[in-house]
């Protein structure tokens, strides 16, 4: 057994690649439109495993748009998506810098939370050892849930 995708629904294609792609990073590894089903899936990877995503067709996470209006609100309940980063302390940085609210900031230089446009949980960890705390992180409190 080995793990291929995380499928996430989005209601907005344009919103969920710029957050996904501009201001986390990832990167699209393929797109399938299907007429019949009236559907569009998006595959991201993760810059250090695009290689690899593309070779294995995994680790991906699954954009699935679906052409007809439904509404979407069991974004909590599913939990989270976890990245590891180089720096959390830039990341979190450029992302704020881009709009992106840091729900739960990096404070012990080791973990953090943002939410997509759909309201999935994503979960940024220090590579490595935790960075030493600091500021404006170390003081900053939780904005809404995460």
């Amino acid at each position: 057994m080995r793990y291929l995708h995380t499928m996430v629904r989005v209601a907005d294609v344009e919103a969920s690649l710029d957050f996904y792609c501009n201001k986390m990073g990832l990167v699209e590894i393929r797109r399938h439109e299907s007429e019949a089903g009236r559907f569009t899936l998006i595959f991201l990877a993760a810059p250090e495993d695009k290689e690899r995503a593309m070779a294995d067709q995994a680790p991906l996470l699954e954009l699935t748009y679906n052409w007809d209006p439904e509404e979407y609100d069991g974004g909590r309940n599913f939990g989270h998506l976890a990245y590891v980063v180089d720096n959390i302390y830039d990341l979190c940085q450029s992302l704020q810098d881009k709009g992106v609210t840091i729900n739960r900031p990096p404070r012990d230089g080791h973990m953090a939370f943002v939410r997509s446009p759909d309201g999935i949980s994503i979960e940024l960890l220090q590579k490595g050892d935790p960075l030493e705390p600091a500021e404006p992180w170390k003081s900053m409190e939780n904005t809404g849930s995460w």
